[in-house]
This record gives C-alpha cells, sequence and structure tokens, in this order.
C-alpha cells in the first residue's frame, strides 16, 4: 500500500491540478464570453453614439439655418418696416403738400370769385353810368339783353356739310 499512496497522493494532487485548470479555463471561457458580450454591447452603443452625433449635427446645422434664415427675415421686417414709414412720411408729406395746393387753389378761386364779383358790379354801375348820359342826351338805350352780337356762320362750314357721305372714301380692295 504504500507505494500507492504516493501515487495516489500524485493522482489526487494531478486531479486537483486538473480540476483547477478545468475551473480556470471554465471561467476564462465565461469571462472571454462575458467580454464577447461586452465588446458587442460596447460595439452597439458606439454605433448608437455615433448616430446621435450624426443626428446632433444635422440638428446643429439645422439650427445654424434657422437661425440664419431667422435673421434674414428679422432684417428683411427691419427694411420692410422702414420702408413702410418712409412711405407713410411720404404719403402724409405729399397729403400735406395737396392740402397745401387746394387751399392755394380755393384762395385763388375766391379771389377770382370776388374780382368778379366786383367787374359785375363796376359793369352795373358803368351801365347805369352810361343809361344816365343817354338819358340826359335824350338817345335811346343801345344796352338791352341782347347788347352782344352774334357771330356769323362761317360759309365754309355750310359747304363741308353739304358732301354726301360715301363720296371720296378710299376703299381698300
Amino acid at each position: 500500500m504504500a507505494p500507492s499512496v504516493p501515487r495516489t497522493r500524485a493522482a489526487a494532487g494531478l486531479r486537483m491540478k486538473q480540476i483547477a485548470l478545468d475551473n480556470q479555463s471554465h471561467m476564462i471561457r465565461r469571462l472571454r464570453a462575458k467580454l464577447a458580450i461586452e465588446r458587442r454591447e460596447s460595439a452597439a452603443i458606439k454605433k448608437e453614439h455615433e448616430s446621435t452625433q450624426v443626428a446632433l449635427e444635422a440638428s446643429h446645422m439645422t439650427i445654424v439655418g434657422l437661425t440664419e434664415i431667422g435673421l434674414c427675415m428679422s432684417k428683411k421686417i427691419e427694411r420692410m418696416k422702414a420702408k413702410k414709414q418712409q412711405t407713410r412720411d411720404s404719403h402724409q408729406e405729399c397729403h400735406h403738400k395737396w392740402k397745401a395746393r387746394i387751399q392755394a387753389v380755393e384762395d385763388t378761386i375766391q379771389e377770382q370769385h370776388l374780382i368778379i364779383e366786383a367787374l359785375v358790379e363796376e359793369k352795373a354801375s358803368l351801365l347805369q353810368t352810361i343809361q344816365c348820359l343817354q338819358e340826359d342826351n335824350g338817345a335811346l338805350a343801345p344796352f338791352d339783353d341782347e347788347w352782344e352780337e352774334k357771330p356769323e356762320e362761317d360759309p365754309e362750314e355750310e359747304e363741308l356739310e353739304d358732301i354726301p357721305i360715301g363720296e371720296g372714301e378710299i376703299v381698300d380692295e
């Protein structure tokens, strides 16, 4: 029995080492599998991160574009407001000018009306004076309702009216 004891001990030691190696191999396989899973998860997270990064950059570019559009629109709105104010000022100025012109024309018309009234009164006074002078001299009053002479009709106008319609027309053939 003695020779088998060391063999048994050696075999048991070898068996123990074999079990330890098997355990280590099993642990290594589990760690490798876990590492592979971690790598796949890491790759998926990396892809997700890259797609998020691309989306973020696209979003940033969109924001930059919208900001530029907003700035351009703000500038256009400011220009339109300035143009509207300029148009309003121009319209107001034009309105004042027209109002001044209308007032000047109304003043002129009123002055002319006063002048006409004065001339009519002077005419009436002159006619009265002439009639008084004629009555003093014993002559008939030439000034009545028909004191203006009627213009004579032009004989050439009558000749033009006598031309029959249809004569002298140009006919395109």
